[in-house]
Formats: C-alpha cells, structure tokens, sequence
C-alpha cells in the first residue's frame, strides 16, 4: 500500500499543528517556533501502534467507579525515601513519570539506583539507554555498587519498535527510557528528538504502560531556559512530571514534582552527590544551613513549605553602588522579576532608597524557591545590606509582600515554625494574619513578632534586635 505522507507545521513550543509556516505561533504567540514536519495521514503510524498494543473489549466498556479495582495500580516502592516522597509513596503501576533536568545534573544515576533497589525488592525492570552503550551503562551500573544492580535488564536502542518487542518478551513491572529524545518510531520519517517523533514515541510508550499496567520513567532533555524540551503536549501526557534542580557546582540536588495525578504537586526530594551515587540527606535543613556566616549582613533564613516538609533555606542580598550607570539586578535561586518589585515597594512605601543601586541576591546551597514567603526576607536581607546591620543569629522570617506594602499571610504557618524551632531558633518575624490562626503548641518555644506592614518588619528584625 503506498504511504500516504503530508507536510505539515508544528510548533515547537506548545504543540499545536498548522498546514502552513506562520512566524508566529497563533497558539502560544512564540516567534520562529513552527517546525516542518512530514507525519502520515491517518490510518498507518497510529493505527499500526494500536496492533502493536491491543486493547481488551472489557477495558473498551464504561464502569462504575465503585467496581474499578483500585488495587490494580498498585505503589511499587524504590528504595529510596527521598525518591518515593516526591513520587507520593512510590512508583504507580501503569503510571507514567516525565523526569527532566540539565545535563549532569544526576537523572540517569539515580533512575538507575531506584531500578536496583526495586530489583532488589523482586519487580522485574528493563533499563533501556538510547545515548550509551549496554559496556558503558553497565560500567557506571557497577560503580554505584548498588544491592540488585545485577537484576536489572538493560537494552541500547533507538528504534522504538525494539523497546515494544523486548517489553513484550520479558513483561517487565517498571520501566525506564533515557531518554525520550533519542527514540524513533520507523513509521514516521523524521529523525530522533523531533516533534513528531516526541509525540508519537511518547503516545505509543504511554498505551503500552496503561494496557500492561507498568510503571514507565522517561528521563528528558531540558532547553536552555530549564524547560522540558519538546512540545509542552508531553507534559500534558504523563501523569507526574518531576524537575531535578540544582547546581552543578554544589553536591546538593533537589527533585521537585511539578505534576503529580497520584500525590501531592511541588513536593521537594534532597539529596547529595558523593562519588557512589546520589545519597539521601535525611535532615535537608541542616544541610542548607551548615556553613550560614555569623553576624553577616544581608543574611537572613527562611522556612519554606515547598510540599508537605518544610526547609530552612538561607537567602542572601548585597546592595552596591551602580558604577556602570544603570542599576543591575541578578537573583540567583529566585524570581528576578519578584527581586524588582520588591526594590519597587521598599523605596515607594517604606522609604528605603535602592532603586539606583545594584542588588544582588541568591539561595545559598544551589537550592531554589518559588514561593511567595520569601518576600518578606528578601526585603529584609536587602535592607541589612544596605544598611551594614546584621540580625540577630536566632532570627527566622517569613510572608508574602503587597505592592501596598502590606505583609500578607502564607500556607502552613504551623509546620514552619515547628522547623524553626527545631533548629534551635528562638524569634520569628511573620505576618498577624497567620498568628491569628495559630494553636497554643504551635507557639511554644519561640517569640513570635506579628506584623502587618513590611515598615513594622524592617523596624523589629533591624531597630529592634
């Protein structure tokens, strides 16, 4: 039967398909993102996908809730506790997992030590590489010196009909493709890592999962703005999306669960690389916090609650003169647009005078924090510097900050303080609308400053030590 092919254009960013090239995506409004693509019409690639992986005439038919076997995806544990808080208890059977991060950055080595550990459990897994040979994965396999590496079945292809038929053959309970972008489909005529390519590898990977109730990770590679790279469709596919940060500099990573269908989005996972392999850090906030200066201007600590644990993370401001006329602003392991309103609202509401200055600031320790609680601190850290002041060693703060200059109240301000005192700090600086909520036992032990204006937060952490 003769092949029947179109040309067609697909934006690089978000997906969405066009019969013809536009400068401008009409669907995300990005520029020079359509991408040629030569894709079959209907009736071959997928519908051969489909013969590769039937589906059943019983799952075919609507049911119930109430008589869906929940226990048919079941948690698979990995082994490692940081890994399975993240994945919200564990691996899901028929669940699958986009983990994507820079290069280096650790998201080969430690899918290979979770494959090991759930090998060593007795799951059946298949590791398949399409950037590395079976010689050399099995050579960095072995250098982890993990329990059960030995049992884990690898296969080095790029041709995704080969991953079918060897998951096919040795039916395999967890998964893991490193990674998505090197694997092709021979149905389509684009090379690896194209958008076509991505979607019908990933589609075709993600109903084999379903159908045969594995659990599947795909390991993906990032632009250089941080993004899976690839249509964004394929984080839309997956049911958990995990993002593996840090630096490379640091020995510190953090694996952060962006998507989640089977636990709770924006859990963080720390752990540290050593030369076996990634360990656990079972006390993270101590880690962050292990070389903080003492009496340091523009230094001050934060309690995040970034998922269900919290942190206490040390963030870092130093003000400067603008030599090279306008003023800079760099933020490291923040929002640098969140930096610039900040500076914005100190100089118009609290009288601070920074707009024609540089200002720097970061997360020490490689760690990253999205949440709006560190308004607060970062305004205060600016302050310090600015002013060569110091707060007090035993001082944490946390809450959002208005653009009228109002400290409003955050999430979980309970467990924060809980942290806090654990840690051995004795004072903290939060907003009143969170003390107004707060138990008798979540007081304890620590003097608390409520405070509803980032002017009453500047006097009490600087004047008032």
């Amino acid at each position: 039967m003769t092949k029947s092919l179109k040309t067609v254009y697909v934006c690089s960013a978000c997906g969405v398909n066009s019969p013809r090239w536009l400068g401008r995506c009409s669907q995300c409004q990005a520029w020079d993102t359509m991408v040629e693509e030569r894709a079959r019409g209907s009736g071959s690639a997928s519908a051969r996908g489909r013969a590769v992986m039937p589906i059943s005439s019983d799952a075919r038919q609507p049911a119930r809730i109430g008589d869906v076997h929940a226990d048919d995806a079941r948690r698979i544990p990995t082994g490692i506790g940081e890994f399975d808080r993240v994945l919200g208890g564990g691996a899901v059977a028929g669940g699958v997992v986009l983990v994507g991060g820079d290069p280096g950055i650790g998201k080969s080595t430690l899918l290979m030590q979770a494959l090991a550990s759930m090998a060593a459990l007795g799951s059946k897994t298949l590791y398949v590489t399409g950037e590395e040979s079976a010689a050399q994965l099995a050579l960095r396999a072995q250098r982890l010196g993990v329990p059960g590496v030995n049992e884990v079945a690898v296969q080095a292809t790029t041709d995704l009909e080969d991953v079918l038929a060897a998951v096919e053959q040795s039916r395999p309970d967890v998964v893991v493709v490193d990674s998505i972008q090197t694997i092709r489909s021979l149905d389509l005529e684009t090379s690896a890592g194209s958008v076509g390519q991505l979607r019908e590898v990933t589609s075709r990977l993600i109903e084999m999962a379903k159908n045969k109730n594995i659990a599947l990770f795909l390991i993906g590679h990032v632009t250089k703005d941080g993004a899976i790279a690839g249509p964004k469709v394929l984080e839309h596919l997956v049911d958990t999306v995990l993002s593996f940060e840090g630096d490379r500099t640091h020995a510190f990573r953090l694996v952060r669960g962006t998507k989640n269908r089977f636990g709770p989005a924006q859990e963080v996972g720390v752990f540290e690389m050593a030369r076996e392999g990634l360990k656990e850090v079972p006390d993270p906030s101590a880690l962050f916090l292990a070389e903080r200066p003492k009496a340091a201007a523009g230094s001050l600590v934060v309690p995040t609650a970034e998922g269900t644990r919290p942190l206490l993370v040390e963030v870092q401001a130093l003000v400067a003169p603008a030599v090279y006329g306008a003023a800079r602003r760099v933020a490291t392991g923040l929002d640098g647009n969140r930096l610039s309103i900040l500076l914005a609202v100190l100089e118009r509401k609290a009288d601070v005078h920074v707009l024609d200055r540089d200002v720097f600031a970061s997360v020490a320790g490689g760690a990253r924090v999205d949440e709006p609680a560190l308004d607060l601190a970062l305004a205060i850290a600016v302050v310090s510097s600015l002013r060569e002041k110091a707060v007090g060693a035993d001082l944490v703060v946390f809450g959002e900050v208005g653009l009228a200059g109002e400290v409003r109240a955050v999430p979980r301000p309970g467990p924060r303080l809980q942290e806090a005192r654990k840690m051995g700090f004795r004072r903290c600086i939060m907003p009143k609308g969170n003390g107004a909520r707060l138990l008798a036992e979540e007081r304890k032990g620590l003097e608390l400053v409520e405070v509803s204006s980032l002017a009453e937060a500047l006097s009490a952490a600087l004047d008032n030590r």
